[in-house]
């Protein structure tokens, strides 16, 4: 295998000395000359007719420069996904959720801004409301949209191979329930933009988002703008988790305040108003059933999920194809069929979280998997080896394994975790448990239907020779991404990281879809490498012509010229360039022709050397409904292992150790797949144990903040023993791929698997409140009179 000499290291992240000395600069860091704040007046209600608003007395407020409500910004629907754009910016008719958007201020000062909001007087006629999946579909339920029959968003009816026939012929069929609560994204950065107009009619938006390409179609479709007069900028963001996926609200009304008061205008959500936002983790409702051989082969899968949606569809389109597409991998499975229904409700919009759509139905399936193990008496690893896909396979939804390093996945936990050991040897109270997941290297489509590039890169090589400018549109939001593109385009280029220069998170800089659906590394770092060849390219070409020698005898690496055989003369080269920098100090003085010679040479012949690269997956998935969900150019796949103890007197789990094993086709930088792995573990633990967004009987959420919306402390984590796995993806640059969330599929159904093995108990609904624990013990020793 090739030797790298940047990537595959532990490289220090280049954001990490503005982040470490506060001179990062976030949103809510940044102000313009003469800029005014903005506030919304958001609903009370959950479900009310907008009889009147009179906005009077808050434009007559002293300092107020605009008040706007949907007779300002218009009746355009919007959402994530084409196929049901079902929002406008502030509603029209009626408000469906306790938070829906009336109207927006413009103030000279926050405090004015809140005052004219307070001065907005709305009559509302209430309506009934509907809070649950069963209220909303019963016959006499008021409708939110009209078009949608019994509260109806989408559904989805798919069948691989013969279900029926695969569970007659299996000699062990379980089924089983799991339900998780609704969640928040929980990230410590509220959403904050900043919405500005020059002279010239072009509208910059500085946003917190975690994909300005997709916000930048929106906010140009709503406002009726030329997409080439929207500019959107991210600075840097404190997370996003799926959250700030697409265009919110805020960020419309914004802009519209902008362009009617034509100052810039900033508007940050508090707390409370991340709550009413949500966009984060679907409730699941899952009921699977799993057939199987004696000998522990798998047969079929029949999967029924429902999705409590909230007023709106926003990534629910997508979350309901996800959570049955990606079910079956990693295993071999030949028939699989799967019901899903995403319904509204009058509370909050979900959308997109880590691992969008398949971490519950992941828990419930592989919780099953341990099941049938205890019932053939196969050891719960064994059975996952035997039935696991292998490099080269296609599952029976058209998904192609290119790479795939699941079981040396598994095999790294059984040796990390000491399984042989402890597995069955555990005393009462201490459990081991192990699962599995898989999830995509990117959406293998824009999630509008276009032939559009997913990612566009421009490397520019600096006149003066030796130094790389990289430019790309894509968002790091905290995941270290411009970490990996620079180690990209150093190791492409044959020069150190330090002569690495990046500029991302810019519309002006290109196209890019953005960070989700773990994409970023193996799609925008293809079109960093395109970029960097290109760039590399044209300086060993000018060198050829110089120095008379074929191309293909050259390279570039560690900043100097390599030549195969006898390095010819070049002294005259490095006179003309010495000549190009008279009175600099720094000269070289090497016996090697180096980079930044050369570079300064290129430039001297042919201008400004500029690298283009771009990058869109082959075509992919098969030809039935819904086939483009789901596909990817890769899959990323882990195993963990989970221990826990459980005080059997009061219910209350604590978690001792993960063994997370990750395949990422290969790491870029380890210290920063360790990390995700980790992130993701994290997560996971928060969502098994903690995590639960609770509402009051009129729709308004009740753990608000931070201190009450319990997630995971530094006290919480266990110790989280990550193991890199490699599989080279053929599809990857440099053969990497995934790490960004496929490692949240096993944590929840391994720490599960884990306490049943600890206290004898199942448990199909989370969080795992001592509570909960508790009366399932008590169940479970009075079934089996046990005192």
């Amino acid at each position: 295998m090739k030797e790298y000499d940047v990537i595959s290291t532990r490289a220090n992240r280049i954001d990490t000395p503005d982040k470490a000395t506060g001179r990062a600069v976030f949103v809510d860091d940044i102000s313009r000359p003469g800029m005014l704040y903005g506030a919304l007046l958001q609903s009370p209600h959950a479900h009310a007719k907008i009889i009147s608003i009179d906005t009077s007395a808050a434009e007559k407020l002293k300092g107020v420069k605009a008040v706007i409500t949907s007779k300002d910004a218009g009746d355009i629907k919007y959402g994530v996904s084409p196929a049901r754009y079902d929002e406008t910016v502030f509603a029209i008719d009626k408000v469906r959720y306790v938070g829906d958007e009336i109207a927006a201020v413009a103030a000279e000062s926050l405090d004015i801004a809140l005052a004219a909001v307070e001065l907005i007087k709305v009559e509302y006629e209430i309506l009934p409301a509907v809070f649950t999946i069963e209220d909303a579909m019963k016959d006499d339920a008021p409708l939110l949209h009209e078009g949608s029959p019994k509260n109806l968003c989408a559904e989805v009816h798919q069948e691989f191979g013969n279900v029926e026939e695969g569970l007659k012929n299996s000699d062990i069929v379980i089924t089983t329930k799991m339900k998780n609560k609704r969640q928040d994204g929980a990230f410590i950065e509220m959403q904050g933009c900043i919405a500005e107009f020059d002279n010239l009619g072009v509208l910059t938006l500085t946003s917190s988002t975690q994909v300005p390409h997709y916000v930048q179609r929106t906010v140009a479709m709503v406002l009726g703008m030329d997409v080439g007069k929207v500019r959107v900028i991210k600075p840097y963001v404190g997370a996003g988790f799926g959250i700030k996926a697409s265009a919110n609200p805020m960020e419309l009304a914004c802009c519209f305040l902008a362009k009617k008061t034509r100052k810039p205008v900033k508007m940050n959500y508090t707390r409370d108003q991340v709550f009413m936002l949500a966009r984060a983790r679907h409730q699941f409702s899952h009921t699977i059933t799993t057939g199987a051989k004696k000998d522990g082969t798998l047969m079929a899968i029949k999967h029924e999920c429902w999705l409590d949606g909230g007023a709106y569809t926003s990534f629910g389109i997508a979350t309901v194809y996800y959570t049955g597409s990606l079910l079956g991998g990693p295993y071999k499975l030949d028939n699989m069929s799967y019901d899903g229904y995403r319904v509204y409700n009058n509370k909050p919009a979900c959308g997109a979280q880590r691992g969008h759509g398949a971490v519950i139905a992941r828990a419930c399936f592989e919780q099953q998997l341990d099941m049938i193990a205890e019932k053939i008496g196969m050891d719960p690893l064994q059975l996952r080896i035997k039935n696991m896909m292998e490099t080269g396979d296609t599952t029976c939804n058209d998904l192609n394994m290119s790479s795939f390093g699941m079981s040396e996945c598994i095999e790294a936990v059984r040796k990390g975790s000491d399984w042989d050991k402890k597995k069955g040897h555990m005393p009462k109270g201490k459990g081991i448990g192990m699962a599995c997941g898989f999830f995509v290297s990117g959406a293998g489509y824009p999630i509008y239907r276009s032939d559009t590039w997913h990612g566009t890169v421009i490397v520019k090589l600096t006149e003066d020779g030796g130094t790389a400018l990289v430019y790309t549109a894509s968002a790091e939001i905290g995941q270290g991404s411009d970490t990996a593109f620079a180690m990209i385009a150093a190791e492409t280029l044959g020069i150190p990281l330090e002569n690495i220069r990046l500029a991302s998170g810019d519309t002006d800089m290109g196209v890019d879809l953005g960070a989700y659906s773990s994409r970023q590394t193996l799609m925008t770092g293809h079109a960093t490498k395109d970029a960097a060849e290109h760039a590399k390219k044209q300086v060993l070409e000018v060198l050829a012509e110089q120095l008379k020698v074929p191309v293909e005898s050259m390279d570039i690496r560690k900043g100097f010229i390599e030549f195969k055989g006898k390095a010819p003369d070049f002294s005259e080269l490095r006179t003309r360039y010495i000549k190009e920098h008279r009175g600099w100090i720094d000269n070289p003085k090497s016996e090697k022709l180096t980079f930044r010679e050369a570079s300064r040479i290129a430039f001297l012949e042919k201008g400004s050397i500029v690298g283009t690269g771009k990058y869109k997956p082959h075509l992919l998935g098969g030809k039935f409904k819904g086939a483009a969900v789901g596909t990817s150019p890769a899959y990323g796949c882990s195993a963990q292992v989970a221990e826990v103890t459980v005080d059997m007197e009061t219910g209350q789990v604590t978690i001792d150790k993960i063994t997370d094993a990750h395949d990422c086709g290969k790491a870029i930088n380890l210290t920063s797949v360790e990390g995700q792995m980790q992130g993701s573990v994290s997560m996971g633990i928060g969502e098994t144990m903690h995590e639960e967004v609770i509402f009051d009987k009129q729709g308004r959420v009740l753990n608000h903040d931070l201190a009450e919306y319990k997630i995971v402390t530094s006290m919480d984590m266990p110790m989280v023993e990550a193991i890199v796995v490699e599989s080279a993806e053929p599809n990857g640059p440099y053969g990497a791929k995934e790490v960004g969330e496929g490692a949240i599929m096993p944590t929840i159904p391994a720490i599960l698997n884990a306490v049943y093995d600890a206290a004898g108990v199942r448990l199909y609904e989370l969080p795992l409140t001592p509570e909960r624990v508790y009366h399932a013990i008590q169940e479970y020793k009075e079934k089996n009179n046990i005192k």
